[in-house]
């Protein structure tokens, strides 16, 4: 199951991460401007962040497999539009059906992670979380080998008295890479329909949202640790997506160096999160997170002051060992404090807030270097860090 749904989470986010470096093609090949498309990957994270609390709460009900099969299934169809069907809105309906099965997916199987993997459940979180890095870096290469329109010519072959034609295959269009993404994932979906020991059942439709948010927020230490990831997540959304663009105009990296630095994030990311994980189930959770925002806000500012290309890359691996930290904690913590009954629909919830939050982040960074610069922007970011790290340090020595 850990190989299952982790390795079929890295194919999907492969698949998503690959709409960020396709997106001027994107744009040019369906003739709409940046807003347009701003609005369609909107559409997708806005239907992604909505799924979150029902999907939990219904895996919760009815069964983990009543929502993972149907959610694979959708992801399916969803890169299957992005790569057969044209025009915007064709796009369009390609983003939202994406956006769904994934929200589908996405709490089901963390949840089920945990069901099978209580004593080590930080490290099979861990597992599971290093599949966004596994599939960043796979999109970055897919991107590389788009734009670059790498084809290959395989040569004519003869198999048994059968003659078989020389074939073409490659990179001729944005679309292409989606459909082998869909394959995989079909894959993936047989393989989990075969392995799982979950039955299929569909039970009422209600939700208990009074009940979640009751749960979610009775304690001072519960209402502590929501607003520290979401204070977390905000600074991951603004700096995210914009470290190239930082980069390129006010450290001076050349485009190639500041997508190269971009890779770096994942690639420790990759390497951070199960040993995150398992430090998490050998000692406190709070204790390892406080002490991944700490290293993240020191990296960061490095990565702020720093005047040469040198320091500043070091400052972003080292950020990216802090704040890769912290994925796999925020899902356990979560967990941890949810009941058995309920570990769904309470992870569902806090993601859910956890992403708006995440929404956020690119749009504070944006306003602010517009109209001040991009050190008061990320200077904002390192307070973010600060302030989470002192939630969490609150939570690690206190009761309530």
């Amino acid at each position: 199951m850990l190989l299952a749904v982790a390795l079929a989470w890295a194919v999907l986010q492969a698949g998503r991460f690959l709409l960020s470096p396709l997106l001027p093609a994107i744009i040019a090949d369906l003739g709409i401007t940046e807003a347009t498309a701003g609005v369609v990957l909107a559409m997708f994270n806005g239907v992604y962040a909505l799924t979150q609390y029902p999907s939990g709460e219904y895996s919760d009900r009815w069964s983990r497999a009543t929502l993972i099969v149907p959610g694979l299934a959708t992801l399916v169809v969803g890169f299957l539009l992005f790569g057969l069907v044209g025009g915007l809105a064709g796009f369009a309906l390609a983003a939202v059906v994406t956006g769904f099965g994934k929200g589908l997916f996405a709490i089901p199987s963390r949840a089920l992670l945990s069901d099978l993997f209580v004593e080590r459940r930080g490290r099979a979180l861990g597992v599971y979380a290093a599949g966004t890095d596994i599939g960043g870096l796979l999109a970055a290469g897919l991107g590389v080998l788009v734009l670059s329109g790498a084809v290959w010519r395989l040569p004519a072959l003869s198999v048994l008295g059968t003659q078989f034609p020389a074939v073409t295959v490659g990179f001729t269009s944005w679309r292409t890479p989606f459909l082998p993404v869909a394959a995989v994932l079909a894959g993936f979906l047989l393989l989990y329909v075969v392995w799982t020991r979950d039955g299929y059942r569909v039970g009422s439709p209600s939700l208990d949202v009074v009940g979640t948010v009751h749960r979610l927020l009775a304690t001072g230490r519960q209402r502590r640790t929501l607003l520290a990831f979401g204070l977390f997540y905000l600074m991951v959304g603004g700096f995210i997506n914009f470290l190239p663009t930082y980069l390129a105009q006010a450290k001076g990296f050349s485009a190639e160096l500041a997508s190269a630095a971009f890779a770096l994030v994942f690639i420790v990311g990759a390497l951070t999160k199960p040993v995150a994980g398992g430090l998490s189930d050998r000692f406190s959770r709070e204790t390892i997170a406080v002490a991944g925002l700490l290293v993240a806000a020191l990296a960061l500012s490095v990565l702020v002051v720093a005047d040469t290309r040198v320091a500043a890359l070091g400052g972003i691996a080292v950020m990216a060992v802090g704040y890769k930290t912290e994925f796999p904690i925020a899902d356990g913590v979560i967990l941890d404090n949810a009941p058995d009954d309920d570990l769904g629909a309470d992870l569902g919830a806090a993601r859910a807030l956890f992403l708006a939050a995440n929404a956020v982040g690119p749009a504070y960074v944006g306003v602010v270097a517009t109209y001040l610069n991009y050190a008061v922007a990320f200077g904002g970011l390192v307070a973010c860090l600060l302030v989470a790290a002192g939630l969490l340090a609150w939570d690690a020595v206190g009761d309530d």
